[in-house]
């Protein structure tokens, strides 16, 4: 072969070689570059969960392990439930006072606060809301209505969150300390007046007061709420399940508890909704707390879920059982039982004597659960869980749960980090029996 021609073609195939390298160079730059921006300049520390959880993992998560010993039956009424059901439907003014509904002006204004960027809250951030909660035109409007969907009930009228450090256990997500509760659909509740740029209003319900988007509410004459009062009442046994109205459209999708009018004309699938409560017996407490058993955490309800006082609620509401929405106030009903002075023996032994299964809440402050029998002489609850407290070297952590179990009071004891003094047992203060007149 012609020497000139060798020497071109190897002239060609070191350009092409040196073009492939400068190529796959130009890429992993690239490549290294869009890493850099995307992901994160610490190892994101993801808490760890498992099922393995001395307490939890060891006894039955089954509902009708523990409802078959119930022995009798609690008859509820619902002319008693309705009563508190349509509270605010009988009332021209609000029931509480401006300066106990506007206290959110007066606590958001810490600079520990953060928001979902986990970057600390400004001062502008707070005087914008203030001024848009216009609490100089409270009990001014004074008008019945009705939520539309499920609802976010808000501490202040915005979506946004506020967390205290994120960077300790038990703070920031999902911890948002400006979601009060949720609402069902259908909710009657009365609206005391508008935000300054009208897109919300202040809302109280039968156990919860706050801001609500007014898209997502309707108001109500005095007239239609009574027909919608005393039409007879369809009790939601299921939950997430669509409900539509007339011609098919889709309106919501149901939460246990809910009261639907029957002269509403709803419609959904079979077995969803229920004519008047429930009778309290073996069959209907499986059905409802297996149900239950399917959500997750939710802290203040958000994103369509439950947190402890919620699940407490939605158990006893289709049973015609009204409970309060938070858990300090839930343990005052019915027939309480202190546990000052007592140690954990004795609080074990008061509850073993008196305590009715499934009828029965145990109280800690921040936490409460119900009490379903024992198992192998420990003391069983149910209760939405976000974890147990930890704590290595001084420094207090999470093992995360977050949804509904089955547990002894102590649960959690084989896993690092765990101290008897940060049990629910230890720090239980009380118990009542919310079916005792």
């Amino acid at each position: 072969m012609n020497l000139k021609l060798l020497e071109g073609l190897w002239v060609v195939l070191v350009m092409l070689i040196k073009r492939e390298i400068m190529q796959y160079i130009i890429i992993g730059l690239c490549v290294l570059s869009f890493l850099g921006c995307s992901l994160p300049q610490k190892e994101l520390k993801i808490p760890k969960t498992s099922v393995e959880i001395q307490g939890v993992s060891n006894i039955s998560q089954d509902v009708s392990f523990y409802a078959n010993k119930i022995h009798r039956g609690y008859i509820a009424s619902l002319e008693e439930y309705k009563k508190n059901y349509y509270r605010e439907w009988h009332t021209t003014h609000p029931f509480i006072k401006a300066s106990q509904a506007s206290w959110a002006n007066k606590v958001f204004h810490s600079p520990h606060y953060y928001g979902e960027n986990f970057q600390k809250v400004t001062d502008d951030f707070y005087t914008h809301l203030r001024e848009n909660t216009n609490f100089k035109n409270y009990a001014t409007l004074n008008k019945k209505a009705y939520t539309l969907r499920r609802v976010n009930v808000r501490a202040l009228p915005t979506q946004r969150m506020l967390f205290l450090n994120p960077s300790k256990a038990g703070e920031g997500f999902p911890f948002d300390y400006l979601q009060n509760s949720s609402l069902a659909a259908y909710k009657p509740i009365f609206v005391s007046h508008y935000s300054q740029d009208r897109a919300w209003v202040f809302i109280e319900s039968s156990f919860v007061a706050g801001w609500v988007k007014r898209s997502d509410i309707a108001f109500i004459d005095t007239q239609s709420a009574k027909m919608w009062e005393n039409s007879i009442q369809n009790i939601v046994i299921q939950d997430a399940q669509a409900i539509y109205g007339k011609d098919s459209k889709f309106l919501f999708y149901s939460q246990i508890g809910q009261m639907l009018p029957s002269n509403h004309h709803l419609f959904t699938a079979p077995d969803v909704l229920h004519r008047g409560l429930l009778p309290f017996n073996k069959e209907t407490i499986e059905m409802i707390l297996s149900q239950l058993q399917n959500n997750i955490y939710g802290w203040g309800g958000m994103y369509g879920q439950r947190d402890c006082s919620a699940t407490i609620r939605d158990f006893f509401a289709p049973f015609g059982i009204w409970l309060p929405r938070n858990s300090s106030q839930q343990a005052k009903i019915g027939e309480v039982i202190s546990f000052d002075g007592m140690d954990d023996r004795q609080k074990i032994d008061t509850i073993k004597k008196y305590a009715i299964p499934f009828e029965t809440l145990l109280y800690k402050k921040g936490h409460i659960v119900l009490y379903v029998g024992t198992f192998n002489n420990n003391v069983i609850i149910f209760h939405n869980t976000w974890g147990v407290k930890t704590s290595l070297e001084k420094k207090e952590g999470r093992y995360i749960i977050g949804k509904p179990i089955f547990s002894t009071l102590d649960f959690g004891q084989n896993l690092k980090g765990y101290k008897k003094e940060n049990s629910i047992l230890h720090h239980l203060q009380s118990m009542n029996i919310v079916t005792a007149k």
